[in-house]
C-alpha cells in the first residue's frame, strides 16, 4: 500500500498539470462581431466565447489573467490557426473581465471545466 499512494499522488498531480495551458491571449476584432464561427454559432462580441486550435466545440474554460488574476468562464466556439503563437482568442467582453483590452495581448493560464 505504501507504494501505491505515491504513485497515485503523481498520477493526480500530472494529470492536473496535463489540464492547464499557459500562454499568449488575444480578442477578436470588432469586424468579425455577428460572423458565423467554425462551430456554426454566430459571434457575439458581447457573449463569453473563445475560439481555441482543438478544444472540442461547447468545452468551457476557465481563463486567468497572470498579470492581474482576473478570471472569467469562456465557451470554445471557433477553431485558430495552429500556427498561431496563441493559445486562444476571446471575445471582447472576455477580455474586459480579463481586463487587457488597452494591452491587447496578455499571458494567461488555461484550465478546461467541462
Amino acid at each position: 500500500m505504501k507504494q501505491i499512494i505515491p504513485f497515485l499522488i503523481a498520477l493526480l498531480l500530472s494529470s492536473a498539470a496535463s489540464n492547464l495551458q499557459k500562454g499568449t491571449a488575444s480578442f477578436y476584432g470588432k469586424s468579425l462581431n455577428g460572423r458565423r464561427t467554425s462551430s456554426g454559432e454566430i459571434l457575439h462580441n458581447d457573449s463569453l466565447y473563445a475560439a481555441h486550435k482543438t478544444l472540442p466545440f461547447g468545452t468551457i474554460v476557465r481563463v486567468v489573467n497572470l498579470k492581474n488574476d482576473s478570471v472569467v468562464l469562456v465557451k470554445i466556439i471557433d477553431r485558430m490557426s495552429k500556427k498561431s503563437s496563441r493559445i486562444i482568442d476571446l471575445t471582447q467582453a472576455a477580455a474586459k473581465q480579463l481586463n487587457f483590452i488597452q494591452a491587447g495581448l496578455t499571458t494567461v493560464t488555461l484550465e478546461v471545466i467541462e
